[in-house]
């Protein structure tokens, strides 16, 4: 009979696991083949079944034969990995940190400024039984469920794993490194317990975890579910490859839990902030959005961080700010963060800079506070209007991954004061994305729209091909409320390194904090 099929973390497909079925009596050996499916003779009955293979953790599973369907094996591979729990914290509260080790490891707490400056050393740790500072991820689409780490042999009361947020509010870094010298780090977001600046910052979390596919499942892969065989060979097994350009579900993919590492956060060790940012998804994820708050730092700019699922929630008190800034990739919104937003910038004076790329393009739900479902991309079925009615631009694919400097439209507006720059100068020649180089207006572009709002004022557009650049705008409201947008995902990555483009943010940035109504037009 089929009993299952056996997959690792990215649920690829494992030949040559052992396994072993345990009822009573009776042992059945047997060996996954190559697409990982596990074929054994057994008769119907409860079973303690063990799985091994070289590489990975092994683990045991209890399981009644024959289930409904083929039963999805999952090993964890060895490594390094961890994540805290919860991912956002109020200052003061506790949380877990949960790591993936073969080895005992050294812990430490770091916050990212303009430099990375040691918060707390915590330590080494280990225990007495081998390999107990493993993991194990539980079996089935844990994408829906989470991995639920310190779970299983963690119930000693004098071995938790347990933090309190930092009273100051900010991007952390949990910096980890085992006895065989491998080192990982991961992001943990402080919030405050009460509002500190009169600048507030979104974090991209949900971002962060739409696209994060641990586990086999992300809103770009498998969105429906899990297929029902592991993958073999992605771009032969896998709909994104064999049906591109056909979004695979009608209104919403499957659930996608918070509660899952994020390797895609991984900063290396010795990286600083004026480095350049390797890979794929790190320059759209937290080592991205560091960029912005240490530039903040350094141009002497006070800040509160927030999670976007606090403004979901209502626990971002957007009345005691005077801006609110969006930071690198945005792109996720529910219905009510978006109106929430739009409400504060229209009725009550809000300050919005969205310093981001790819603003607000697809809508999504929480299902629980730490489970979303991603609706289809480029719709806006539950807010009912597009982004640019309130960022003023909206994204579109012309120019995607391409990196350009802006030109300069409206050189006598006040933005540009101080920055030498004239109208058709270029600005923002550089940014620190290695994925998409080229300049500030990089990788995802927004552009002003048929819904932008009639006063917005067009200050600067990206030289990338085909008229593509992302457009610079602001644009102010009635009730003393205003909007900057770049338009760019390179715009914040550029901030450290580009005289011009810091120059421009610090500009509108001091404008926006004044509390008198900034000037209507240039």
């Amino acid at each position: 009979m089929l009993v299952g099929y056996v997959s690792d973390e990215r649920y690829v497909a494992l030949c040559d696991a052992a396994l072993v079925f345990r009822n009573g009596d009776s042992i059945v050996a047997a060996r996954s083949l190559a697409d990982g499916s596990v074929i054994a003779d057994l008769e119907p009955g409860s079973y303690r079944i063990t799985l091994s293979k070289s590489g990975f953790g092994g683990k045991h599973v209890e399981l009644a034969l024959p289930e409904g369907a083929p039963r999805q094996f999952r090993l964890l591979s060895d490594g390094l990995l961890g994540y805290v729990w919860p991912k956002w914290s109020v200052s003061g509260a506790e949380a877990e940190f949960r790591i993936h080790s073969t080895e005992a490891y050294k812990l430490s707490l770091w916050r990212y400024g303009w430099t990375k400056q040691l918060t707390q050393d915590l330590g080494w740790f280990d225990d007495h039984g081998p390999r107990a500072t493993t993991q194990i991820t539980p079996d089935g689409d844990f994408t829906q469920t989470g991995v639920q780490w310190n779970k299983t042999g963690f119930g000693s009361v004098w071995h938790q794993q347990r933090i309190e947020a930092p009273h100051r509010s900010g991007l952390y870094y949990f910096h980890v490194k085992n006895a065989r010298g491998e080192f990982f780090s991961f992001p943990w977001i402080v919030q405050p317990a009460r509002p500190t600046a009169k600048v507030a910052v979104l974090t991209s979390n949900v971002t962060w975890n739409a696209y994060n596919s641990f586990g086999g499942r992300s809103n770009y892969v498998n969105q429906r579910a899990l297929l029902p065989i592991p993958t073999v060979y992605a771009r032969s097994d896998l709909e994104r490859y064999t049906r591109p350009g056909t979004w695979p579900f009608d209104e919403s993919g499957a659930p996608l839990s918070f509660d899952r590492p994020e390797p895609a956060n991984f900063v290396p060790e010795g990286e600083s902030i004026t480095d350049p940012i390797e890979g794929r998804l790190a320059c759209a994820f937290a080592p991205g959005e560091w960029r912005l708050l240490g530039w903040l730092e350094r141009e002497g700019f006070a800040y509160d961080l927030y999670s976007e699922t606090e403004l979901h929630f209502g626990r971002v008190p957007l009345d005691q700010y005077s801006v609110l800034i969006l930071n690198t990739h945005n792109e996720y919104v529910t219905k009510e963060m978006y109106l929430g937003l739009k409400e504060w910038v229209y009725q009550r004076g809000g300050r919005l800079m969205s310093l981001a790329g790819c603003g607000f393009l697809c809508e999504f739900e929480f299902l629980d506070e730490f489970t979303i479902r991603c609706r289809q991309e480029e719709r806006a079925d539950l807010r009912q209007e597009s982004a640019a009615c309130l960022l003023g631009i909206a994204y579109s694919h012309g120019g995607y991954r391409t990196g350009a400097p802006y030109r300069v439209i409206a050189g006598d507006h006040w933005a540009f004061a101080g920055t030498r720059l004239a109208t058709g100068d270029l600005f923002g020649r550089e940014s620190l994305n290695a994925r998409t180089p080229g300049g500030a207006s990089g990788l995802e572009l927004d552009k002003i729209s048929p819904d932008s709002p009639s006063t917005v004022v067009h200050l600067a557009k990206g030289q990338n091909p085909n008229d593509s650049g992302a457009d610079m705008i602001i644009y102010h409201t009635q009730s003393g409320g205003a909007v900057f947008s770049v338009g760019s995902l390179n715009w914040p990555l550029a901030l450290p390194i580009d005289d011009g483009v810091s120059q421009i943010t610090a500009n509108v940035l001091r404008r926006f904090l004044i509390d008198v109504d900034p000037p209507e037009s240039h």
